[in-house]
């Protein structure tokens, strides 16, 4: 059975940009997570709903699952630091005015939801280049680590900044907290501010919004391994999910329930996902990722029963420690797995899809469990919530987790744009593509085999109404033709091209029995032709 072999867990730290950006995301977390507690607990002083109460889960997360997507956009074509600094701007100034509102006594229940919604649009568009930008702060062979070390981060807060927070609330109310978190933006400003990546020069003009959000749809739907880690991913959020939006109802339904113990139940959790961040290394050295997600979904099923089904505190905390640790293995194994599956220029998008999905199991995770307690009580929800998590680990006999990214998907670097004779704008179009090869008749299984594969790389780099054709009367000959909507779109779509693709390319060339490479014919198709439209290079150049 295939494992990984184990690397040091802080090598990250080596990058003193990672070092910086890291330590004042710490700050950024913890002040997060007090303000999570403020805005949960408040909720039960304004509200005895638990499906009102279940939602300030939902608000936190649903605009992941919509903006997710549209920010992995931007960020595969827009300067990420910037799109960085704007979306801890925007959280800073909502958190802020969450702050002030709750301390003038104006706050509701709606009012609490929206402003919670907009710090989780802040977080959704922060996201995204956020996770991207981890293969600009360490190479590739460390970004495993890191994408843990970020894990760890986290849920070290996790481990204090709950019960941190239930003592400010406690002591101060949830005013306090929600400017607590208003201030713990501000290193993680400072240490953007000083962070200057490197930008690669680009080669091509920007793509369209529309177009780039098309493309990650496309590539992450034509990339199996892709769409089974989107699918875990939202059915472990909908499930697991039940305890975190459950968990303020469970810790006031104890006699000494309050928002203290709230806060040290999250404790627990936070220190569980300690625990499962310094078991990962270990656990991928002696399991395979299938065994490991396994492992997550029934620790959380674990969990959910024990809550459900027992009131002691202890057992409750207890029972917080295997879900902190289950959450942080599935989570960034799966992180880890989209990250290494996508080359650099989609790798926002694919996080973001995989966000989306994972988030969005969550908020709708939340909405049913918080109904389901409020018709039929906690127990019975978060009993329910282990079904699914028990049948998440059941599946992962049909639709295995794959293992992490072994091809090279660094850009080959190898396409040159052609000399034209023609004066193409970068919106003309459509281009048709036609490639001729000559092929043996012993060589055709093979030539046919790898064409599958051309095939595949071709749709999901962004070819349309490919075809294969071959010669009725010189059987020998075969042509590959496609379609690309612009000029453009062409350029990028060999600009796409990885140097595990390259591969395909290789072998057609070898199979290919000409004297000269295969022919490329690039044209443009034109219905109707307007005089002014495309003329020679040369009769351009020639007019006054």
């Amino acid at each position: 059975m295939p494992v990984q072999p184990r690397k040091n867990a802080l090598a990250p730290f080596r990058h003193g940009d990672f070092r910086l950006l890291w330590s004042a995301t710490l700050i950024s977390n913890f002040g997060g997570l007090v303000q999570a507690v403020g805005a949960a607990w408040m909720m039960t002083q304004l509200t005895e709903s638990p499906t009102l109460i279940a939602l300030v889960q939902a608000s936190n997360t649903l605009p992941i699952m919509l903006f997710a997507l549209a920010s992995g956009a931007l960020a595969d074509n827009f300067d990420r630091r910037t799109l960085l600094l704007g979306a801890q701007v925007f959280m800073a100034s909502v958190s802020l005015l969450l702050a002030v509102l709750t301390w003038q006594g104006w706050m509701t229940p709606l009012l609490l939801l929206s402003l919670t919604f907009l710090i989780g649009v802040g977080q959704a568009i922060y996201n995204p280049p956020w996770q991207a930008s981890m293969g600009d702060l360490v190479p590739r062979e460390d970004l495993p680590a890191a994408v843990t070390l970020n894990s760890v981060g986290f849920n070290l807060m996790r481990s204090v900044g709950p019960a941190a927070g239930g003592i400010i609330t406690a002591a101060f109310g949830a005013a306090a907290a929600f400017a607590v978190n208003a201030c713990s933006y501000i290193p993680l400003l400072g240490a953007l501010l000083r962070w200057h990546p490197r930008t690669p020069e680009r080669l091509t003009t920007r793509e369209p919004f529309v177009s780039a959000v098309g493309a990650g749809l496309r590539y992450v739907a034509l990339s199996p391994n892709l769409m089974r880690v989107l699918a875990r991913g939202a059915l472990f959020g909908f499930s697991a999910v039940a305890i975190l939006a459950l968990l303020p109802l469970v810790a006031k339904s104890h006699p000494e329930g309050g928002s203290m113990l709230f806060g040290l139940l999250l404790g627990c959790y936070g220190l569980g996902a300690i625990m499962g961040a310094l078991l990962n290394p270990r656990l991928r050295e002696r399991l395979n990722n299938e065994n490991i997600v396994r492992l997550a979904f029934l620790g959380f099923a674990l969990a959910a029963l024990v809550l459900a089904f027992t009131d002691r505190v202890w057992l409750h905390a207890l029972a917080m420690l295997p879900a902190g640790a289950s959450w942080v293995l599935a989570l960034s194994l799966f992180n880890v797995t989209v990250q290494l599956s996508t080359p650099r220029w989609v790798v926002a998008r694919a996080l973001a899809l995989y966000q989306t999905a994972t988030f969005g199991g969550m908020a709708a995770g939340s909405w049913v469990w918080g109904s389901i307690a409020s018709g039929h009580g906690i127990d019975r929800a978060l009993a329910l919530a282990a079904l699914p998590l028990i049948a998440g680990a059941l599946i992962g006999h049909w639709f295995r987790a794959p293992e992490f990214g072994t091809l090279d998907l660094d850009p080959v670097n190898r396409f040159r744009e052609p000399q034209l004779k023609i004066d193409l704008r970068g919106r003309s179009g459509p281009i048709n593509i036609i490639i001729d090869y000559l092929i043996d008749q012993k060589d055709v299984p093979e030539f046919l085999r790898v064409m599958a594969q051309r095939r595949d790389i071709r749709r999901r780099d962004g070819a349309r109404n490919w075809a294969l054709l071959r010669d009725l009367e010189h059987p020998e000959q075969w042509s590959e033709s496609y379609h690309i909507a612009t000029w453009d779109e062409y350029v990028r779509h060999n600009l796409r091209r990885t140097k595990a693709d390259f591969e395909s390319y290789e072998a057609l060339h070898r199979l290919h029995r000409g004297d000269r490479p295969p022919l490329v014919h690039r044209m443009i198709e034109r219905h109707s032709v307007d005089a002014s439209d495309d003329l020679p290079l040369i009769g351009k150049l020639e007019l006054p």
